[in-house]
């Protein structure tokens, strides 16, 4: 049992049903919704657990060549990838299944899109390209759309304004673990901007160029009337703060290790501090 529960990365998919969260709770007009909030993080964690269990059954083998992966349950032989695979398509069948009866058509489609677009695209492309950081993020974006869709809401712009927030996050946290763990990938043979970065300072640029590109869009869903005041304010200062380390990372190249690990507890500092702000301070709550 503990091996299946670590399949489904408990942690990422923790994440995932609380964007979603997020993002419905802001999509919400008129009165809420208990038991469509409730089926929606539900469908949500189950495509969440099936989607990660995917991805570990596809990179069982470059998982094994990882110090920080060879622990996992395929590469250490705790589960068989037969068991892991009918895991995987069984939970993310039923979490589609579920967000289609329950909850709405739209929501399941996006569910299945982050499916595809992370377990087959993203996956696929880690081996081939460093462009794969950032069809990776997409599917980690697209869960606060089904959060958002899920409450009734439409894919308007405050909608993407939200998936752009989620995709402009996640490419520091991934560059700074790509930047920790360099070796690793190299052993693996996945195509990492690190890799190729000897001194880390085409990493610590690109780093510090997308966490600055987060400040502006960060703030919009106060412009755009999702949020209030004190979301402005809060997720203005975390978006300044998370560019700050990314410009620690570029600026102090004798300790960038040192700084991209900062960077990396930024952004899993920033996401729940964002979406509580969201859920405190939505306009008209």
């Amino acid at each position: 049992m503990n091996a299946v529960l670590e399949l489904s990365k408990p942690r990422i998919t923790q994440l995932v049903v609380l964007t979603a969260a997020g993002g419905y709770y802001m999509a919400v007009r008129g009165p809420f919704d208990l038991p469509r909030f409730g089926w929606t993080l539900v469908g949500t964690a189950l495509v969440a657990a099936g989607t990660n269990a995917l991805n570990q059954f596809r990179e069982r083998h470059s998982d094994a060549l990882m110090r920080r992966t060879r622990q996992r349950p395929l590469p250490s032989g705790r589960i068989t990838p037969r068991a892991a695979l009918a895991f995987s398509v069984g939970a993310a069948g039923a979490g589609i299944g579920v967000l289609a009866w329950r909850v709405n058509a739209l929501t399941a489609v996006l569910a299945a899109l982050t499916l595809v677009s992370y377990a087959w695209v993203y996956t696929s492309l880690k081996p081939r390209t460093t462009y794969n950081t950032l069809v990776g993020a997409i599917p980690g974006a697209l869960p606060v759309l089904g959060g958002w869709t899920a409450a009734g809401g439409s894919l308007d712009p405050a909608a993407w304004v939200l998936f752009w927030i989620l995709f402009l996050w996640q490419l520091p946290h991934f560059l700074a673990l790509a930047w920790m763990y360099r070796e690793d990938y190299r052993s693996a043979g996945l195509a990492m901007l690190s890799i190729a970065d000897p001194d880390g300072s085409r990493t610590a640029r690109m780093t510090l160029l997308y966490a600055v590109a987060l400040i502006p869009v960060s703030i919009l869903p106060a412009v755009y009337g999702v949020t209030g005041s004190l979301y402005f304010y809060g997720v203005l200062a975390l978006s300044v703060g998370y560019a700050a380390a990314g410009a620690g990372m570029l600026l102090q190249p004798a300790a960038r290790e040192l700084w991209a690990r900062r960077v990396f507890v930024a952004s899993i500092v920033y996401l729940p501090a964002l979406l509580t702000l969201g859920v405190l301070d939505k306009a008209g709550s």
